[in-house]
C-alpha cells in the first residue's frame, strides 16, 4: 500500500499568500517523480496558522529518491524551521522549507523570508483506502 508524507507548516497570517503563491509556483515539480501519487496544500479554515501539504506515494522508497534527487533540487538552498526544504525527518519533506517556506534565490542572490515559521513531517501507511463507487 502507499505512504502518506505530510508537512505541517506553521504560517503566520501576513505570510499565507506568499506561501500559497510559492507552492503555485512550483505546480509540477513533483508530479512526474516516479511512484508521486497525490498532492494537496491544505489551507487552515479557522482557529490555527498550521497549512497541511499531504503527499502520498507508492513508497516509502520512492519518497527518499525523489527527497535525494529531484526534490533536493526542487527545494535547493530554501530555509525553514528545521532546514532544507525537502530534506529529513525535522525539515518536513516536500514544501516545508522549500516553495512555501523559502523559495528561491531571487535576483541580487538574497533569498525571500520564510513564509513557514516552523515544520514537521508526519509519515503515514495507507492501510485502508476507499473511493466514490463506480457505476
Amino acid at each position: 500500500m502507499s505512504i502518506v508524507k505530510i508537512n505541517v507548516l506553521t504560517v503566520p497570517e501576513e505570510q499565507r499568500e506568499t506561501l500559497e503563491k510559492r507552492f503555485a509556483a512550483r505546480a509540477g515539480t513533483v508530479e512526474n517523480s516516479d511512484g508521486f501519487e497525490w498532492f494537496e496544500l491544505l489551507r487552515p479554515v479557522e482557529g490555527t496558522d498550521t497549512y497541511l501539504v499531504y503527499t502520498r506515494w507508492r513508497s516509502e522508497e520512492d519518497f527518499q529518491t525523489w527527497m535525494s534527487g529531484r526534490g533536493q533540487a526542487a527545494h535547493a538552498g530554501a530555509s525553514g524551521a528545521g532546514g532544507p526544504g525537502a530534506g529529513g525527518p525535522g525539515a518536513g519533506g516536500p514544501g516545508a522549507g522549500g516553495p512555501g517556506a523559502g523559495g528561491s534565490a531571487e535576483e541580487g542572490g538574497e533569498r525571500p523570508k520564510p513564509a513557514a515559521t516552523g515544520a514537521t513531517l508526519w509519515s503515514f501507511e495507507v492501510v485502508q483506502q476507499t473511493g466514490p463507487k463506480q457505476g
